[in-house]
């Protein structure tokens, strides 16, 4: 039987088909979807949202040290997060198979960064598998884990958002569970890394790389595919279709496994052609693999360093041009649209509560990382998941009298769980007087609406435990703490001014659901007008940045009108989160009838 799956889509699956039983995740777009289609598909494996990736990665652990084969997905920089854990876990090994699914983003669609996750497979010196798309990926998922069964290790399958999110025809098959016996084991020897035990395990790493890499020339997914001699072409992951396509009579050799590389196989490949070149995205990983072989290759000096490929660059790279055209292409010009948070986002009437009281912001990675754009501008640096805390804190302790009842950190409630309890910490710890707004949304939001502690619920909907911010700032010392609703602008703006002329750390929450939400909702879903002749045209409201509002230009104005126009409010977008009603200065804005 096939089925039309995405790269994700298929993952998923492949986990369910090759007898994995605990899953665990932090959402991250492109990986995201791979653990939603788990929970709503394949009730046998264990699956749940982690609070941060490194958690997510340790569960997994947990469950391979068991006999049980576990999977930890996350996107690139989430391995950041985990890369504690997974550099020592390359040292203990597992028991069940082990795979940590990276999805990787490059043009940076929807990241900070377009790191490359083969050089954590180099470095933690595990393998790294590369599928190039949904049928590979799938597969892989099998492969990877009997080599991590087989080898005693983790292993990383590595997608990227083409990969992921692009579908195609898979063949699909049931579910077989894994070889390895379930049970605790003690064995302090290979699973408790202190030094002395850390030494012992160490040379068996460096082993078990020369036995994977000696593996890597019979892998099935490392495959020649001899054509025109001229041009060989060493490449893996989507690369390969664009490679192909452009070059489709070229001879190649696709790369299923990308460390360790196989090395004989690379030099018999590049024996057979006159000229090599490597086309891979982001990092010349595999160039410069094969330069230190002492192989002649090209690679990046054609295809650059940044962004994504394509059969158009391909081809231009190789040829000098393309002969291509862009599938969906349109000759004519269209407006930009930068993205922008929703009509009615409780975030707008946070900034907005914030950019009246002038102050400096640290920011934090979700929707509110859109307030960095005009006309909101209220983001002055976003660094990575829970850094807004303690560059806030850096600033007011270095700066003192320069920083004092002018910096403010945010973080989001699902960022806040995953890495920003341990800065708010450090903040009551080591003092200062920081203000900390944390703008809970009941939901991560910026990849889905994905549950987390805060939430209630599971990854599955099951009820569960709801962890209070207030209290733990509280017991974390703070005496500060305040809740506020965001759409109460005034308010809101009010109690910023307040806490940002304390003398100690104060911590506001600014507590209104996402406006996505069908649960715990609080908009009143009715449009608001705005009465034209008493508008002043002062755009106070249109500052929000709220996609409902319009600005109307008077060109032919009435005698005495001073106006150069006036706010309009489009129905069709406007909840009522009543955000211009609070700033508006001249009492325009009224209910719809």
């Amino acid at each position: 039987m096939k089925e039309l799956l995405s790269g994700n889509e298929a993952i998923a699956r492949g986990a369910d088909e090759y007898g994995v039983r605990l899953a665990s995740a932090y959402p991250g777009t492109p990986s995201t979807e791979i653990l939603e289609y788990i929970g709503k598909r394949y009730p046998k494996i264990k699956a749940g949202w982690a609070p941060n990736e490194k958690v997510a990665l340790e569960v997994a652990a947990g469950a391979a040290y068991g006999g049980s084969r576990s999977i930890a997905v996350m996107k690139h920089v989430g391995l950041n997060v985990a890369a504690d854990p997974f550099m020592t876990l390359s040292y203990t090994g597992v028991n069940g198979g082990l795979v940590i699914v990276v999805c990787d983003d490059p043009e940076m669609h929807s990241s900070q960064n377009e790191q490359d996750t083969r050089n954590y497979a180099k470095f933690g010196k595990v393998p790294c598998l590369d599928p190039s798309d949904s049928q590979e990926a799938k597969d892989m998922m099998g492969e990877a884990l009997n080599i991590s069964e087989t080898f005693d290790t983790p292993v990383i399958l590595r997608s990227c958002t083409r990969v992921s999110h692009s579908m195609s025809m898979v063949e699909l098959k049931d579910r077989v569970e894994g070889p390895k016996e379930l049970g605790l084991k003690k064995d302090p020897m290979k699973f408790v890394m202190l030094p002395a035990m850390a030494r012992r395990r160490h040379p068996l790493v460096e082993q078990r790389l020369k036995d994977i890499a000696a593996f890597a020339e019979t892998f099935p997914f490392n495959k020649v595919m001899m054509g025109d001699e001229s041009l060989g072409i060493i490449t893996g992951s989507v690369a390969y279709l664009y490679a192909r396509e452009a070059m489709p009579n070229a001879s190649f050799l696709k790369l299923g496994m990308v460390w360790p590389l196989p090395e004989q196989m690379i030099r018999d490949f590049a024996s057979r052609v006159k000229r090599l070149v490597v086309i891979e995205e982001l990092d010349p990983f595999i160039e410069e693999a094969v330069r230190l072989m002492g192989i002649q290759v090209e690679g990046k000096s054609l295809t650059g360093l940044c962004g994504e490929l394509s059969p158009e660059k391909v081809e231009k790279a190789l040829t000098g041009a393309s002969t291509a055209k862009s599938i969906g292409g349109i000759d004519m010009e269209l407006p930009l649209r930068p993205p922008n948070m929703c009509p009615g986002c409780p975030h707008r009437a946070t900034f907005t509560a914030l950019k009246k009281n002038k102050v400096y912001v640290a920011g934090d990675i979700g929707c509110y990382t859109l307030g960095a754009l005009p006309p909101i501008g209220m983001l002055d640096n976003c660094l990575c998941m829970g850094a807004g805390i303690g560059i806030a804190a850096g600033l007011d302790r270095s700066l003192g009298d320069l920083a004092k009842g002018k910096a403010v950190a945010v973080i989001g409630d699902s960022t806040f769980f995953h890495s920003g309890m341990t800065p708010l910490l450090e903040l009551a710890y080591n003092g200062g007087s920081t203000t900390v707004v944390i703008m809970d949304n009941r939901i991560t939001a910026m990849t889905g609406a994905q549950n987390h502690p805060g939430t209630g619920y599971t990854l599955r909907e099951d009820p569960t435990i709801s962890a209070d911010m207030e209290k733990l700032a509280e017991a974390f010392g703070f005496r500060r703490i305040r809740t506020v609703n965001p759409y109460h602008v005034k308010e809101l703006q009010d109690v910023v001014k307040e806490e940002l002329s304390a003398d100690e750390p104060s911590l506001i929450i600014a507590r209104a659901p996402c406006a996505l939400l069908k649960t715990e909702r609080i908009l009143p879903d009715k449009p608001l007008r705005i009465d034209e002749n008493v508008c002043i045209g002062c755009k106070a409201c249109i500052n929000t940045g709220c996609p409902a509002l319009e600005f109307v230009k008077i060109e032919q104005p009435a005698e005495g009108d001073k106006r150069k126009g006036y706010s309009r409010i489009n129905e069709a977008l406007c909840v009522g989160c009543r955000t211009c009603f609070e700033v508006c200065k001249s009492d325009a804005v009224k209910e719809a009838s």
